[in-house]
């Protein structure tokens, strides 16, 4: 493969399991750098489009270092992080300790699991949200079908990840910033630069925004819509679970 970390097979897993331990350590500043900082402005979007009430129960899948689950948390839901990496759950629990709270106020429980088998009941959550892991899961279709089934009648469903600019010359210019300087920068700040041109590797196996949405839509999910951030960099999708039973 083109790719240390990349595997489209059997070995999918095991292969970005091995990246994200290599990463962990620097995986936050490295998010920050690689996207000039406006990851967080993106989730802060998620997190609105969550509308966390009273009484929520949120699951954040592929947590990694926690900044969905944490937020949520953070907004009064009872939340839970999945994630299968170690490394970042431990970067989580320790982010987790260190936030200050309100009296009373619980953080995240915080499990490891795989995003494809989700250990938990249908209808268990009021939302259901994964940030850029979708893209890294050996059947992207699956999580979805996963977050679907664990997701209650009116849950909000939202999935933020990479995308494909529609524009052939900005995805160019895209795609080139994927290929040279994410890299670079994985190089010079985390000593290892394809664990980040992994993320252009990927991204040219996922077919992005516009076929999560499809997806979305033969899920039954309502509301269905994608939010283009960055001319389509990145994309946010949108649905909400039906609360009415397919007669």
């Amino acid at each position: 493969m083109s790719n240390t970390f990349y595997d489209p097979g059997t070995q999918r897993a095991t292969k970005v399991s091995d990246l994200f331990a290599a990463i962990a350590r620097r995986y936050d500043l490295i998010n920050d750098l690689q996207s000039f900082g406006l990851h967080r402005l993106w989730k802060r979007r998620v997190i609105r489009l969550a509308r966390v009430r009273d009484g929520d129960r949120a699951l954040d899948l592929c947590c990694g270092t926690g900044d969905l689950a944490l937020a949520l948390a953070r907004r009064g839901a009872e939340t839970t992080g999945l994630d299968f990496s170690e490394p970042m759950l431990a970067k989580a629990a320790v982010r987790s300790r260190n936030q200050k709270r309100a009296p009373g106020q619980q953080g995240p429980a915080f499990l490891q699991g795989d995003a494809q088998k989700i250990p938990f009941p249908e209808n268990s959550f009021d939302i259901v949200t994964v940030g850029y892991g979708l893209r890294n899961l050996t059947l992207w279709e699956r999580g979805l079908e996963e977050m679907h089934r664990v997701a209650r009648p009116g849950a909000r469903i939202i999935v933020l990840d990479f995308g494909k600019p529609a524009n052939a010359l900005w995805r160019a210019l895209y795609f080139a910033h994927l290929k040279c300087s994410v890299p670079l920068i994985g190089l010079l700040f985390c000593g290892n630069a394809a664990a980040y041109s992994y993320i252009l590797e990927s991204l040219k196996h996922y077919p992005a925004q516009l076929a999560v949405a499809e997806k979305m839509r033969g899920l039954k999910l309502e509301k269905v819509r994608v939010i283009q951030l960055l001319g389509g960099a990145m994309a946010i999708n949108y649905g909400e679970k039906s609360k009415t039973v397919p007669s």
